[in-house]
């Protein structure tokens, strides 16, 4: 082989990697390690979180997107699955969102925050009867350390199911498993409120007060229960705090325009 042929095969070879280089056809079987399911799980994390994000600022479609890109690529994490069938439900697809709260519940069958979420849907949907069979189920599991979540969720479906005795069952289960437990206090003041027990009610907004800072709803409930009890100076003194305090919420001018 003389040297004008040496020449000629290597600039064949040079035009050919050239070509796979810029058009990215060539074959190789050397291309490098394979993605691990590392890889997969670490980017469905990073898709739930972007998912999360967009769903709380309204954007159901784009969290849907992310979401399913998450279950795809990691179909082993039940809050994924539970927080998708949240997002179906929030664009009223409440077959899909029945679903996904199945496979929720398939692969998380000891996620008590899968379940809760499950018993809130199915009491949206006034499923009533299902719903509180699916609270209980999480309340009277032994392993589930903080049941009074369940039981103050509990009460507040059976206040959507009008059953008043119910729900204040509820409520006080969660007080007798944590006396302080504060939306239980805050779910009673309301529900004696709504019954006419306002002295009754005052009390337990009055022990949710010690211990928790105070919202343009607390305040705006203990000014209607104090001007049910007739204590004038009670009543200022709260209407006083949530004008100062909260002056552009929604009670601030209800008490305004009222």
């Amino acid at each position: 082989m003389n040297m004008s042929d040496g020449v000629t095969r290597r600039m064949r070879y040079l035009t050919i990697f050239a070509a796979c280089f810029l058009l990215g056809a060539c074959i190789s079987t050397t291309t490098g390690p394979p993605k691990s399911e590392r890889d997969d799980k670490d980017a469905a994390a990073i898709y739930f979180q972007l998912g999360i994000q967009y769903f709380s600022r309204g954007n159901y479609e784009l969290s849907r997107e992310r979401l399913l890109l998450s279950v795809n690529l990691d179909p082993s994490r039940a809050i994924v699955w539970s927080t998708l069938a949240t997002t179906y439900e929030q664009l009223g697809n409440l077959r899909l969102a029945e679903e996904s709260h199945d496979k929720a519940l398939g692969t998380g069958p000891r996620n008590f925050d899968v379940q809760n979420r499950y018993a809130v849907f199915l009491c949206r949907q006034r499923r009533f009867d299902d719903a509180e069979k699916q609270f209980e189920r999480s309340i009277s599991a032994r392993t589930n350390d903080f049941p009074e979540l369940m039981m103050t969720n509990a009460g507040v479906c059976m206040l959507q199911k009008s059953d008043y005795a119910k729900a204040e069952s509820y409520f006080r289960r969660a007080l007798e498993r944590r006396s302080n437990h504060p939306e239980a206090l805050l779910q009673m003041a309301l529900l004696k409120h709504q019954t006419a027990d306002d002295l009754t009610a005052r009390a337990f907004l009055q022990r949710y007060r010690i211990a928790n800072p105070a919202s343009p709803g607390v305040l705006y409930l203990c000014v209607l229960i104090e001007d049910v009890l007739g204590d004038q100076k009670a009543s200022r003194e709260c209407t006083t705090e949530l004008l100062r305090d909260f002056p552009g919420s929604e009670e601030s001018k209800r008490i305004l325009s009222g």
